[in-house]
């Protein structure tokens, strides 16, 4: 997977897990607060991190 910026066009190729090496896969979750916030997250349960940014805003997923 991959995430590309929908604004200017910059991208990112794919990101995997430090621990086990594995591709991150793309989700969203929600906050206690009721924010929904995109994530890459591990497969194996490893953990996950923000998804990427880019000109002020969350890069899409690419597939």
């Amino acid at each position: 997977m991959a995430y590309k910026c929908d604004v200017c066009g910059m991208s990112i190729g794919t990101m995997t897990c430090g621990e086990c090496g594995k591709e991150l896969v793309h989700d969203t979750i929600t906050t206690d607060e009721g924010e929904s916030v995109h994530v890459s997250k591990c497969p194996d349960g490893h953990g996950m991190v923000k998804s990427p940014l880019c000109c002020g805003q969350d890069m899409a997923s690419k597939s």
